[in-house]
């Protein structure tokens, strides 16, 4: 037998070996106590799967970061990234490439609204510290709104941004955020009942903090249109339109943070088109190539764009646009378009994942509650249905879940973990096969989870 990669079982083996080896003497690795990683080698990937250092092939329910949307190795986005760097491997962001223009224009033309400028970054982070900066800018003010549970990325500003436990270590109380909550029913802040009243609250909260901090302070509130990382938590009818109106009626930007959810994940091409709703700024990455190339960006709308038509926008990065990401985005929204993946993802969610999770949820107590849309979903995890007491505790985790994901993989699947809950976000192009095995290993792996509830 032969990996996809043309590497029999052994000589599969030995690489790994080598790569661990190497990796534990000289890799520092993100988010991790170094001295007790004990890190998964990857040796080969094809569509929905991939195969670690042992030659077992697993089904990457992880889409890795949540972002290989277009799967593994697509033959249409590896093609067009040797041909670009056949090409024209780099060049400044000064100079015109055309990779560049045509990514900027699929990317505009699927925009919602009159986003219609973009701002080429390497990775979301960045394009979240960009989108920032362009608010703050346009509007001459500093402060910044931001959701509890909610992630934007790893830099200065977007860690403080950031609205989980990993902002705690690089919060100094000084980047000019502040966090409101956002709506959230099953763990709700106000006390509501139904979506109709967690929505009316929530939006009240927000109202309520730009009056107490001072609208004529605030340039912007940003928000992931669906969070991800935190938790998949699908905002109720509404809300988005409600916080449209509010940073009209104070003058404050709204940025959309589309970096996970965007480029087919929910089924659209943006998640915010669930909603129409048109934010001033998006940004982006991750799904945009699904990651073959480090790309991310901001879409711009017009009045943002033209405070720079005759004052120069103080930012750049020497890889802005890069041809090999921009080529690859190019074949990556191409591929997506002609395959009817968005529509495959939204397909997928509809008949297969979102049906097949609330089974699982009412056959095993350990299942509090399932959410999502398209390809992206949440299983939150709980110790008694009754109390809602997480199955791991905010900002950690637990040996019941510990046991649970390690059952899940040994059965072959790979999951998204985050602290109780276990994030079911396979690439956009599964089939009704793979996602139906997804599923009945994690039947299986939930039968863990159960033996630690009460």
């Amino acid at each position: 037998m032969t990996l996809p990669h043309g590497l029999t079982p052994e000589a599969a083996r030995e690489r790994a070996a080598r790569a661990y080896e190497l990796d534990r003497k000289h890799v520092f690795h993100s988010w991790s106590a170094q001295k007790s990683l004990n890190p998964m080698v990857i040796t080969a990937a094809q569509g929905c799967y991939v195969w670690d250092g042992d030659g077992n092939r697993l089904l990457d329910f992880s889409s890795q970061m949540v972002n290989t949307n277009i799967g593994h190795q697509h033959p249409k986005v590896v093609a067009a990234i040797q041909e670009q760097a056949a090409t024209l491997c780099t060049i400044g962001p000064a100079y015109v490439n055309d990779a560049r223009s045509e990514a900027a224009r699929l990317i505009a033309e699927r925009t919602p609204g009159e986003l219609n400028r973009i701002f080429f970054t390497n990775g979301g982070a960045d394009a979240v510290e960009h989108a920032v900066r362009m608010a703050r800018l346009h509007t001459g003010r500093y402060k910044v709104l931001a959701r509890y549970r909610s992630y934007h990325g790893g830099t200065e500003t977007a860690i403080n941004l950031t609205g989980d436990p990993r902002r705690w270590p690089n919060d100094h109380g000084n980047a000019g955020v502040v966090h409101f909550f956002g709506p959230f029913l099953y763990r709700s802040q106000f006390h509501a009942a139904t979506e109709a009243e967690e929505c009316e609250r929530a939006l009240r909260h927000l109202e309520q903090t730009i009056e107490l901090e001072g609208p004529g302070t605030i340039a912007a509130v940003i928000l992931e249109s669906v969070p991800g990382t935190a938790g998949i938590m699908v905002p109720p009818a509404g809300y988005l339109a409600g916080v449209r109106e509010l940073c009209d009626r104070y003058g404050i930007v709204f940025i959309a943070d589309e970096v996970m959810a965007g480029f087919g994940r929910t089924g659209r091409w943006f998640a915010i088109d669930h909603f129409d709703v048109a934010p001033d700024l998006i940004t982006f990455a991750k799904g945009v190539n699904s990651g073959y190339v480090p790309l991310g960006g901001v879409a711009i709308a017009p009045h943002i764009a033209a405070t720079f038509d005759d004052r120069p926008y103080p930012g750049g990065l020497t890889y802005s646009g890069h041809p090999l990401a921009t080529a690859a985005a190019v074949a990556t929204i191409t591929a997506m378009t002609e395959e009817r993946i968005v529509e495959n993802a939204a397909d997928m969610g509809e008949r297969v994942l979102g049906p097949g999770l609330r089974e699982l949820a009412e056959r095993h107590p350990s299942v509090g509650e399932v959410r999502g849309l398209g390809v992206f979903w949440a299983v939150e995890l709980v110790r008694d249905r009754a109390t809602r007491e997480p199955l791991a505790p905010y900002g950690g985790t637990s040996p019941a879940m510990i046991e649970t994901v390690a059952a899940a993989r040994a059965a072959g699947l790979l999951l998204f973990v985050n602290f109780n809950r276990l994030h079911v976000v396979p690439p956009c192009i599964v089939g009704e096969a793979e996602a139906k095995e997804g599923l009945a290993i994690l039947d299986q792996a939930l039968t863990v989870a159960d033996g630690h509830t009460v």
